[in-house]
């Protein structure tokens, strides 16, 4: 048996694994460790999450942190000395990840594994776009197929995924009800204030046409009213109608001296 699978010593196995973090840069599962160290994957990570306490603690005096993930482990650099090591090794700094970016995201984390149709009918558009960024990045990865006409792709998070926001597994991502409640309390002030905003910015002109229409019922009772006086007042008839000579001054000449 090799002597390194030989080891006995728990100082030089935590050791060992710390070499190996090191060397590899990327996540190390600890089913892999086990096979090198001769030890049980439980054992393997047990070892690793004490060791991550001596990295990860307040006290820690190290720049670089033990995270342990579900299935792995990796030695990462703390976030605060990111820009040094960017300056130091002529690293370009990575684009943010866009809002819809990160609403497809929490979908994916909170739901997954989930169709690309289920998260455009939670976010109401289309999110080809954001799906395939993150799948370039690394965060999401298909997963297989859903059992379903046309056999849908899959969607879940990633072991980067984890890495990047640095979690330890799904279980500490926060919790989902609260933000749910936290964003429809804000939903519901956003509608408030744009209503109040909108109400404030109304035309008063518009307003005061409006008071002045005169409503159906209003001509309704004005031509009820008058069709009243006209019935009160007595028929007009030829006795009634005025002589148009009568009164007529002295010369002038009528109608009916006209030949």
């Amino acid at each position: 048996m090799d002597e390194s699978i030989a080891m006995t010593d728990i100082r030089k196995i935590t050791q060992a694994i710390e070499a190996i973090l090191f060397a590899a840069g990327h996540p190390v599962t600890y089913d892999r460790l086990s096979e090198v160290l001769g030890l049980p994957a439980q054992e393997v990570r047990r070892l690793t999450e004490h060791m991550a306490l001596g990295y990860n603690g307040e006290e820690s005096e190290r720049g670089i942190l033990l995270l342990c993930m579900d299935d792995a482990c990796q030695l990462c650099t703390k976030e605060e000395y990111a820009p040094y090591i960017r300056e130091a090794l002529g690293i370009r700094r990575g684009g943010n990840l866009s809002a819809s970016s990160l609403e497809v995201l929490a979908v994916i984390a909170y739901n997954q594994p989930v169709t690309r149709s289920y998260i455009d009918a939670v976010r109401g558009v289309d999110s080809s776009y954001a799906v395939n960024s993150l799948i370039d990045r690394h965060l999401i990865e298909s997963c297989g197929r859903l059992d379903a006409p046309g056999r849908p792709m899959l969607y879940a998070t990633t072991p980067d995924f984890l890495r990047v926001f640095g979690l330890e597994s799904l279980a500490d991502l926060p919790d989902g009800d609260a933000l749910a409640l936290a964003s429809a309390t804000k939903y519901e002030e956003i509608n408030r204030e744009q209503n109040k905003v909108e109400a404030e910015e109304s035309d008063p002109v518009d307003t005061a046409a409006a008071e002045e229409t005169p409503s159906a019922e209003s001509v309704s009772d004005t031509v009820q009213t008058n069709s009243a006086d006209t019935a009160e007042q007595p028929a007009r008839t030829d006795d009634s109608l005025p002589d148009p000579e009568e009164d007529m001054p002295e010369g002038a000449v009528g109608f009916s001296d006209i030949d």
